[in-house]
């Protein structure tokens, strides 16, 4: 999910650069001593397209919710979630172990919550046909892969949920209390 997360935020990012460029050329056409200079050169990249893309923002914004979610499962199968443990870090082991499955087990439902109410949008999306404003295409498409990126993420987190409980429960060490990243 986080590969194709980064391959969708990739995409992005190179739409989004062609876009700003393109729009800030298509200013720099316009203006009157460049047609002066330029003229039928101006003209002929303005009659090409020179410009923005066209739905940038709707792509961004279909695309960037569905990468949100993609890059959740690989945060939290390995601890990756930024973290404050000013206090917590005073605590004992065993406080600290009922405060990380006591959040695990809130964030879980919270992204099923989440899954459940991206799906119910979805239909309702399905069922008034509706489509974005400038490529018309229908915004259940984006609905749908957040949707599925929703679900891989709500089935890791109720894993890391039940792992985070055992632990409470056992004191064995099953998941990663960290991520990779140091402080």
């Amino acid at each position: 999910m986080a590969i194709l997360g980064g391959l969708v935020l990739t995409v992005l990012v190179l739409l989004t650069v062609v876009s700003v460029t393109g729009r800030a050329l298509n200013g720099v056409m316009h203006l009157g001593w460049v047609e002066s200079l330029a003229g039928p050169l101006a003209q002929g990249l303005l009659d090409a397209g020179l410009g923005p893309i066209t739905g940038d923002f709707e792509l961004v914004e279909a695309g960037i919710a569905f990468t949100i979610f993609a890059f959740l499962p690989l945060a939290q199968i390995s601890g990756s979630h930024a973290t404050v443990d000013i206090f917590t870090s005073f605590l004992p082991i065993s406080a600290n172990r009922v405060l990380m499955a006591l959040w695990e087990v809130l964030f879980a439902a919270a992204l099923i919550v989440i899954a459940w109410r991206l799906y119910e949008g979805m239909q309702g999306k399905m069922r008034y046909n509706e489509t974005t404003f400038l490529l018309q295409f229908p915004v259940w498409w984006a609905f749908a892969a957040s949707f599925a990126a929703a679900v891989m993420a709500a089935l890791v987190s109720s894993f890391t949920a039940a792992a985070r409980v055992w632990e409470m429960l056992t004191g064995a060490s099953v998941l990663p209390e960290f991520g990779e990243v140091d402080h």
